[in-house]
């Protein structure tokens, strides 16, 4: 892709593109996965769909040549910081950040599931679900990229039995436009 239109798609695009992109009942729907996800384990999950990247990001790849999936990479160690995705008691969070203009997808576990789950499987669910999204099919990839961040958060940090999870939400189920 050339600079004129990557500049142009990140700075055209805004959270309202990112709304209209998955539709108020897809967000809904998204939002009830990560909920009922969030009900079988003791992580939390963070889904946000950033339309276009901010021109302090976008200048890294237009003027200095950065490749544009490592700024990707950085603006999602990021939104994970700011998120706060960390903030979990067995450091156990995960943030899916999904750049809307690029159709690209990051999966960043924190230290207490990535040491359980190496990096070619979140790899393995973020190249199933690219192939919706490259497609337009945004919801599709995002509920499947959810369904493969659940099975491996299921699996290490099942939800105490009998306990009906009444732990603690601190990450927003609903997705995080911007």
């Amino acid at each position: 892709m050339n600079r004129l239109t990557r500049l142009f798609r990140h700075l055209w695009l805004d959270a309202d593109d990112a709304q209209r992109a998955i539709g108020k009942d897809g967000l809904a729907r998204l939002e009830t996965k990560i909920g009922e996800s969030e009900y079988a384990h003791t992580g939390q999950l963070c889904l946000c769909i950033e339309a276009g990247l901010p021109l302090r990001y976008l200048s890294r790849t237009l003027w200095r040549g950065e490749p544009i999936e490592e700024v990707l990479r950085d603006r999602a160690v990021t939104t994970f910081g700011k998120q706060r995705v960390w903030d979990t008691e067995d450091d156990n969070g995960v943030l899916i950040y999904l750049s809307l203009a690029e159709h690209h997808l990051e999966i960043l576990a924190d230290r207490g599931l990535s040491r359980h789950v190496p990096q070619a499987d979140w790899q393995a669910i973020v190249d199933a679900a690219g192939s919706h999204l490259r497609e337009g099919q945004i919801e599709e990839g995002l509920a499947l990229a959810l369904a493969g961040v659940h099975e491996h958060l299921a699996r290490h940090f099942p939800a105490p039995a009998g306990s009906g999870n009444q732990k603690e939400n601190r990450l927003p189920d609903r997705p995080i436009l911007r």
